[in-house]
């Protein structure tokens, strides 16, 4: 692989993980002096040369200037951001045929619409599960309902499994 097509991690002030950027970019960050270099691994970076200049490019490097967070709110719970969550697979047989909503604890029994109570589920297995819960139906969930998590969150958590 050569070296303009690596890319470089870029870490916020806060040493947030950003985003990648390309070797490229990450040149044009360090020479405006809007990033420094962030020596977190032992690994080693790059040197880019050009006629007047050479630059050397870790894999790692932070912002030096402000950038405004945006603000992010939980999406609101419904069927395109419930479908979008459990990967438009059903969450108790897996299967991406008819899919509905089905709430873990019935309405009926006091169960809530919120994000930890409403998977994705095939009209097959819903109804199967009819009016109880998953362990009274003897139908267990794939994977536990939660709330979608900031980009920048789920980014970070990539990243880090990576380098542990």
């Amino acid at each position: 692989m050569q070296v303009l097509e690596k890319s470089v991690v870029v870490f916020s002030q806060n040493y947030l993980p950003l985003c990648r950027v390309n070797i490229k970019r990450a040149v044009v960050l360090l020479v405006t002096n809007k990033a420094e270099p962030l020596e977190i691994t032992t690994e080693n970076g790059w040197h880019i040369s050009s006629p007047s200049l050479v630059v050397y490019v870790p894999q790692h490097i932070r912002l030096k200037i402000a950038s405004r967070e945006r603000t992010w709110k939980v999406p609101p719970v419904n069927r395109r951001e419930v479908l979008r969550r459990d990967h438009y697979r059903c969450q108790y047989c897996g299967t991406n045929k008819d899919l509905t909503l089905d709430h873990v604890i019935p309405r009926s029994r006091g169960g809530r619409h919120i994000w930890e109570n409403v998977v994705t589920a095939c009209s097959k297995c819903n109804s199967r599960k009819s009016n109880r819960t998953p362990k009274e139906s003897g139908m267990q969930l794939r994977t536990k309902p939660k709330a979608p998590v900031h980009p920048t969150i789920s980014f970070a958590e990539q990243f880090w499994k990576g380098v542990v």
